[in-house]
């Protein structure tokens, strides 16, 4: 456990972090996207101009919608409606109709901003809401553009610490997509949690954002960071691997964090070493463990450090980071950020020793109020102000992070435990191997066995009786895949995590699908 002193001086709200960068750099690059480019004080102008035009029909402590794909437009109504006390709820503009209409549904959002980009028909979707309660933004991304004349200040009644900021859908392994509350303070402080760890340099960053800021992590990390440290964010539409070497190598970029998918990708492209001639100083990965020859790879090529951490969206959304200063330990996620206490339990609750896995269990000022209209699931996860996780990890004896996975996703054979994280690092030893996913298919003698889907390295071809010869000599019996095949790709959620309820036995066929 570790519990370090209680943090001081955290931001009464992230408007108070746009309004500052304003009044301090009021003409430096805040925003670039696709050509365009915001200056802190036209940004925030914008921002105020917006939430004025919006006042009529949000209300404070409301909930407005968001389907927009990443754009100017997306930051700026992010930060207008929280502007107004009003939470934000981002949604993915690729779900489905279903999808939607149970997130809104449960949201019960008084007014919904969308783009071109969203799939389905919205007055089929929303047929809650009057129409003049739809607005819609168009294409360009940068339609809110049209308010530069019309600058606005900032509103005075700005929201504080308790005010609800975010109202974050995950799915988890829960199955049904549960709304997280995040509010103001949980955000602030969390912010300062991550400075402590890995600090910026007030007006002389560029943060890269190329993950989707339909979601809190990658909000928190780019568009709530990026205005803490008043400095340039370059949002990408969407993540291509091209020309985000190229932002890298040429556009000044300091900064970038990623899913491990992304950095995976980056490597296959033919000229990531001209990153070496840019600024990048410092990259972050989360969502998922990153392979630790991915790491390795990614450094020696780019002269970068990537830094590791763990966290969740019920939990600001970070919770553990590999620190700057100090031992940065590859294949753990690091040290549990200022301000957060961290425990490794058993089943019973009960503290395990050093090396040994049980469930993640964290306190501290990031952690969600709870789910929205689910009392029961709050209370099933907090308990005497502890969240449980429901990831299993172990620490070491100086208090790093290992993350094993998820205790939902831990396969059973014949009454033993098999980690699938421990199988896919094996897996991933092998040099045919590119990227991997192990998981429990049903067994009628032992309830479960291991089956493994595999991408192959550029230009290798694996084969099956090899990895799985290998996988024996360095595993129990046990969790050796029964059966390992290969597949061009494996599916993955939008923010880059691997999709496992999507993983089919083997010999089935794996249809990957876009991560939009």
């Amino acid at each position: 456990m570790t519990a370090p002193n209680a943090l001081q001086g955290i931001p009464a709200s992230v408007v108070h972090l746009l309004r500052d960068a304003a009044q301090d750099y009021p003409r430096h690059w805040a925003l670039r996207f696709e050509g365009q480019r915001l200056c802190y004080a036209d940004y925030a102008g914008v921002v105020g101009a917006l939430a004025q035009e919006l006042r009529p029909m949000v209300a404070p402590g409301k909930r407005v919608g968001l389907l927009l794909q990443n754009s100017l437009d997306l930051a700026i109504a992010t930060f207008a409606v929280h502007a107004l006390r009003a939470q934000v709820v981002a949604l993915n503009p690729g779900y489905g109709e279903r999808e939607l209409q149970a997130m809104l549904a449960d949201a019960d959002v008084c007014l919904l901003i969308a783009d071109d980009s969203v799939r389905v028909d919205l007055t089929t979707v929303c047929n809650s809401l009057s129409a003049e309660r739809i607005l819609q933004t168009g294409s360009s991304g940068c339609s809110f553009l049209r308010l530069l004349d019309s600058q606005t200040a900032l509103p005075q009644d700005l929201p504080g610490h308790a005010d609800l900021a975010t109202l974050q859908y995950t799915g988890g392994t829960t199955g049904q997509p549960k709304g997280v509350d995040i509010s103001h303070g949980h955000l602030a402080a969390n912010l300062l949690q991550r400075e402590a760890r890995l600090p910026t340099r007030p007006g002389q960053e560029v943060v890269l954002c190329p993950m989707p800021l339909f979601h809190v992590s990658a909000v928190a990390m780019c568009l709530h960071l990026s205005a803490f440290a008043a400095s340039e964010l370059i949002i990408q539409r969407r993540f291509d691997a091209g020309s985000t070497v190229h932002a890298l190598a040429h556009e000044g970029v300091t900064l970038m964090s990623g899913a491990p998918a992304i950095f995976h990708d980056l490597l296959r492209q033919p000229d990531i070493e001209q990153v070496k001639a840019g600024k990048l100083r410092a990259c972050y990965s989360g969502a998922a463990a990153l392979p630790e020859r991915t790491l390795r790879e990614f450094e020696r090529l780019t002269g970068c450090p990537i830094y590791e951490g763990y966290g969740q969206s019920e939990a600001g959304p970070c919770l553990t980071y590999n620190p700057v200063q100090g031992v940065r330990k590859p294949g753990s996620v690091g040290l549990p950020v200022p301000g957060c206490e961290l425990r490794i339990v058993d089943e019973q609750g009960n503290d395990v020793p050093a090396g040994a896995v049980g469930e993640i269990c964290v306190r501290g000022p990031q952690v969600m109020a709870g789910y929205r209209n689910r009392p029961d699931l709050t209370q099933q996860m907090l308990r005497d102000g502890w969240l449980y996780t429901g990831d299993l990890a172990s620490q070491d004896e100086d208090g790093y992070v290992f993350i094993q996975g998820r205790c939902q996703e831990t396969i059973n054979v014949g009454g033993f435990k098999v980690y699938p994280l421990e199988v896919e690092q094996t897996l991933r030893e092998c040099a045919s191997v590119g990227d991997c996913a192990a998981f429990g298919v049903p067994d009628e003698r032992l309830g479960q066995v291991v089956h493994a889907w595999v991408t192959p390295a550029p230009g290798c071809t694996p084969d099956e009786q090899a990895l799985r010869a290998y996988c024996a000599s360095q595993l129990a019996h046990y969790k050796t895949p029964r059966r390992i095949a290969i597949t061009d790709a494996l599916p993955r959620t939008a923010v880059g995590k691997l999709a496992r309820k999507e993983l089919k036995p083997v010999g089935a066929v794996i249809a990957p699908r876009s991560a939009t």
